[in-house]
């Protein structure tokens, strides 16, 4: 029987690996993967340009630097630091490839998760742990969102996902319409720009676009000039502390940080640019999540006339193109949906405890990763308005402390308990004040948070390094059980 199996070899499994190698080193643990690669997003994504939209002194992981001089990194960069991480810690021969998770059960009697995985093939394997750590990420790998667009059978070119990108594409000289206004469009269209003939971003509504210098010139002279980890931990407090500033701003004067990312937008596009109308959204900054773009690369973009934005309500789908409520036609021969992700809770496996069947939307989440009465069951999901990482590596630290003190109390079991006086506490989504599509379709699906801590999903870094690291372990409510 293994001490820990992880699911997932993405970000989040390998960080939960690496802080396991080094706080835990007496666990047995494993780790298996759907896919035949470690990566996860990043070995799964293919399009033109794909690459982080937080910068990688904050992607990055606490314990391994970030040297490279991009900070606003490509995807086979990414993957190359994960090798990189995957090597230094060897964990390649504990991660068993090609396994996908169809279920798992909690047993009682044997205080023990037994997980059924699915090979290539249809074949079965099952695993046996105490400790079910799920870090397969929040979205569907399988499928990505595709709404149904009038007339998508009608097109005589070619139709492409984001998330199924054809290997080599061939749009040289080709016109090319990206549906969409999120991170995939505005990274898609000036990565293509120089290629196509032209490229036309069509959105139905803006999103916030912020322009970051790709290259970070203090870190890089740092990095020259300090041991790098040295220079990666100054980097990196610097832009959490950041990060934090301008999300609490957004809460707190939300029109003040509007006007300033609009007066940056004009500033880079000229006085004669319609930015009222394509690059300002009808919400606060974020209550969705603020698109970055390097050196104002989709900015440069559309002033070099290689690329516009179109922003209109689509009609139908052509044979040659897309048709808008305005009567406006859009020629393409290859048309991009970057219409989002299919959201999944837990890979889209099932879960029972002693047979039964577990309804996560009826339970409560633990500081955002345990559920309520759900023993041994850790699952990580990042910042919405942070680096996905900082929160994963935040919840590997804690299931390193909460293993180390199962063992000094010899207990089998950590159940977050709801107290009696909680029982029918006030309810809410787990997410709040944050209303992109992705999100908003699913959020029925999950876990409920309270109305205080320890079942309120806070969002905030710096809030819950306090809490997850620092804090006391047995809290009233995680329950350490022989």
């Amino acid at each position: 029987m293994l001490d820990v199996l992880i699911v997932g070899a993405g970000i989040s499994g390998i960080s939960a690996a690496c802080h396991l190698r080094r706080d835990c080193p007496n666990k047995r643990f494993a780790i298996i993967e759907a896919r035949e690669h470690i990566g996860g997003t990043w070995d799964l994504f293919k399009y033109p340009g794909i690459r982080s939209d937080s910068d990688m002194y904050t992607f990055g992981f606490d314990f391994k630097p970030w040297t490279r001089p991009k900070a606003l990194a490509d995807g086979p960069s990414i993957l190359s630091y994960l090798e990189e991480v995957v090597e230094e810690y060897q964990l390649r021969p504990l991660i068993r490839f090609g396994q996908k998770v169809i279920c798992a059960n909690w047993s009682s009697p044997d205080s023990a998760w037994t997980i059924t995985a699915r090979g290539a093939h249809g074949e079965t394997e099952q695993y046996k742990a105490r400790v079910l750590f799920m870090c397969s990420g929040y979205y569907d790998y399988d499928q990505g969102y595709q709404p149904a667009l009038p007339g998508m059978d009608d097109f005589k070119g070619q139709l492409v996902h984001p998330q199924h990108w054809p290997e080599n594409l061939d749009y040289r000289n080709k016109r090319v319409a990206v549906i969409g206004s999120g991170a995939t469009a505005v990274t898609l269209v000036p990565a293509m720009a120089d290629l196509a003939a032209r490229v036309t971003m069509v959105q139905r509504s803006p999103s916030y676009v912020v322009s970051r210098p790709g290259k970070d010139k203090i870190a890089n002279l740092l990095n020259r000039i300090l041991p790098h980890c040295w220079a990666y931990r100054l980097v990196r407090w610097r832009n959490i502390r950041f990060q934090h500033l301008v999300y609490s701003q957004s809460r707190k004067n939300p029109d003040k940080l509007k006007a300033k990312i609009l007066h940056l937008v004009r500033k880079a596009m000229g006085p004669d640019y319609d930015v009222d109308r394509h690059f300002t959204p009808a919400y606060n900054p974020w209550d969705q999540r603020l698109c970055l773009v390097p050196d104002g690369d989709l900015f440069e973009a559309i002033k070099r006339g290689k690329a516009e934005v179109v922003t209109e309500g689509l009609d139908k789908i052509t044979e040659s193109g897309i048709r808008l409520k305005s009567g406006q036609h859009v020629d393409a021969d290859i048309i991009v949906t970057a219409t989002g992700l299919q959201m999944k809770l837990l890979g889209g496996a099932s879960f029972s405890m002693d047979g039964e069947a577990i309804d996560f939307s009826r339970r409560y989440f633990y500081h955002g990763m345990m559920f309520s009465d759900v023993p041994n069951l850790i699952q990580t999901f990042g910042y919405i308005n942070a680096s996905w990482t900082l929160r994963a590596d935040l919840n590997s630290a804690f299931v390193c402390r909460m293993l180390k003190r199962m063992d000094e109390l010899d207990a089998s079991r950590c159940v977050p308990v709801l107290r009696e006086s909680e029982q029918g506490m006030q309810a809410s989504d787990w997410v709040q004040e944050f209303t992109p599509g992705y999100m908003q379709r699913s959020m029925h699906l999950f876990p409920r948070q309270g109305d205080h801590l320890p079942w309120r999903n806070t969002q905030d870094y710096l809030l819950d390094r306090k809490l997850l690291g620092k804090g006391p372990l047995e809290d009233g409510v995680l329950q350490f059980l022989s």
